[in-house]
């Protein structure tokens, strides 16, 4: 089985292709500090070839929901450590996954403050998560270029932490409509400056920020997940495809391990205008970097991606959630656990770290 076998990824030398994708699990206190549970929850997982974690805030403006993990205070960074030695321990890698919420939070876990998004444009059709139930989205403050900037160097300093954290790299989050895939999308900028207008203008800080990650840590211990056709988070796009043609062709460019590409989900069906090809045979062939498809796949669609040859690696988000010890069940054919949706964000063990293993005799 491909999904088994030892490959490599930049510097790491993994035990599989079988990646746990990041997975939001709102279990951090309001310090943004994790705790012994995360502690366990991830290293009940280092049967995994490399661990993403969930998304990690890079600074305190990133904030966006309740109860998620920062990594800019040093009792973040501290809490850290305790999990990327746990999982070294067990022989499992670990990325940090870095994180800017933009347009998608709520003054009400931000102080009272609006997020900032390229522009004053907010999220239509859907509701946001705070500490005080479902809100309507708030319209953003439309960021400054002097605030761009210090974004910018926030994702270069998160690096630095995750490294002194101890993790084996980072990935830039810049998927499911949060701050770098607003900047590309039509329905979230407007701007008329170098950071929006034009394709390579709306691209400029998605490469912008790749460049500071590569030159802070090293291009082989970064990456990047990209969602291009999946709208959630109100990213409509004029032109998709020729969108993010631009954005790979640029990335190209870039010294750097990896990327995550995500494939549209069912649940949020792309607009009429959209490409119905398959994201990875779209995108996948035209990427020089390692390819990790992600979203959706099971055992034998995960199988099948592979042996098609574009992908190099396959990343699975609720099957490892449910199912600790994924890369065993596949091996030995066995039956998998079921996720336990009501449980998925926030609360306590239940859901978290109480999916049993298969018996040992099995």
């Amino acid at each position: 089985m491909k999904l088994l076998e030892k490959t490599t990824l930049g510097n790491l030398t993994l035990k599989n292709k079988m990646v746990m994708s990041a997975m939001t699990r709102s279990r951090a206190d309001i310090n943004g500090v994790v705790g012994d549970m995360t502690v366990q929850y991830y290293t009940q997982r280092a049967s995994a070839g490399l661990i993403f974690t969930e998304a990690i805030r890079i600074s305190e403006e990133a904030t966006g929901s309740p109860l998620t993990p920062g990594i800019y205070t040093p009792e973040q960074i501290d809490a850290w450590k305790k999990v990327t030695k746990a999982v070294h321990d067990q022989g499992g890698l670990i990325v940090a996954q870095l994180w800017y919420t933009g347009r998608a939070g709520h003054s009400i876990d931000r102080n009272g403050k609006l997020p900032l998004a390229p522009s004053a444009l907010p999220i239509q059709g859907a509701q946001h998560f705070t500490s005080q139930g479902l809100k309507d989205y708030e319209t953003p403050q439309e960021i400054t270029i002097a605030e761009i900037k210090q974004t910018i160097k926030d994702y270069g300093q998160a690096a630095k932490n995750a490294m002194e954290a101890g993790f084996d790299g980072v990935e830039l989050h810049a998927a499911n409509g949060y701050l770098p895939s607003q900047f590309l999308a039509e329905s979230a900028n407007q701007r008329t400056d170098e950071y929006g207008g034009s394709i390579p203008n709306k691209a400029r800080f998605v490469l912008e920020a790749m460049q500071e990650l590569i030159s802070t840590v090293g291009g082989d211990k970064v990456g990047i997940k990209l969602s291009p056709f999946h709208p959630y988070g109100n990213m409509i796009l004029d032109d998709p495809a020729g969108t993010y043609t631009y954005l790979v062709e640029e990335l190209n460019k870039l010294d750097f391990a990896y990327v995550e590409l995500m494939k549209r989900s069912p649940y949020f069906p792309s607009p009429a205008h959209y490409p119905a090809d398959d994201e990875i045979d779209l995108f996948g062939g035209m990427i020089q970097q390692t390819v990790i498809a992600n979203a959706g796949y099971d055992e034998a669609s995960g199988e099948a991606e592979l042996e098609k040859g574009i992908a190099g690696l396959v990343s699975f988000g609720t099957l490892f959630l449910a199912n600790p010890d994924l890369p065993k069940r596949f091996e030995v054919g066995a039956e998998l656990n079921q996720p336990d949706r009501a449980t998925m964000f926030g609360g306590a063990a239940a859901g978290y770290i109480d999916y049993p293993f298969l018996a040992s005799n099995e």
